[in-house]
């Protein structure tokens, strides 16, 4: 009897281990692209509150939006919603995009920005702002945005 006990034990660990607990990863993805830590493919997000493109950051969200007249970009944290701003903890984030080329076939340089925190209050903000001359070419611009956010590494990818 004890041996059945402990096989019956056994085998109830193994299922456990064998289904997981049912927990989906954080792992931050690219926009509409395959994500195996979560089982497939993960749909594309719609736009921000913003009009901006909406993709994974950590265990955020990020909407990414191009002023390109004041050649200036934001970058604001969501949450699950994908609508909703989100105080974080965060000094800078650094986004930096690969070359664009414009409409008529001006080539843009790929950028990297220090973007820095807007209306912070209590040492946190959710909205995040940096310019470079770059940034007034109207294109479609992708890249990746990189940060500590509330202690701990977030990645995330975007594309116009």
């Amino acid at each position: 009897m004890k041996c059945a006990n402990m096989l019956g034990l056994g085998l109830v660990v193994t299922a456990l281990t064998l289904t997981g607990c049912g927990q989906q990863s954080s792992a931050p993805t690219g926009d509409a692209k395959k994500d195996d830590s979560k089982g497939g493919d993960h749909a594309p997000h719609g736009k921000g509150p913003n009009g901006g493109v909406v993709f994974d950051l950590g265990k955020y969200h990020g909407e990414f939006t191009v002023d390109h007249d004041k050649k200036e970009c934001t970058v604001l944290v969501l949450g699950m919603d994908e609508k909703t701003p989100v105080p974080v903890a965060a000094k800078e984030l650094t986004l930096s995009t690969k070359g664009a080329k414009t409409k008529d076939g001006k080539v843009v340089p790929p950028m990297t920005l220090k973007l820095l925190p807007k209306d912070e209050a209590g040492g946190k903000t959710s909205k995040f702002v940096g310019t470079d001359p770059g940034l007034g070419n109207v294109a479609d611009f992708e890249g990746t945005v990189t940060a500590v956010i509330d202690g701990k590494p977030s990645t995330g990818e975007f594309k116009e």
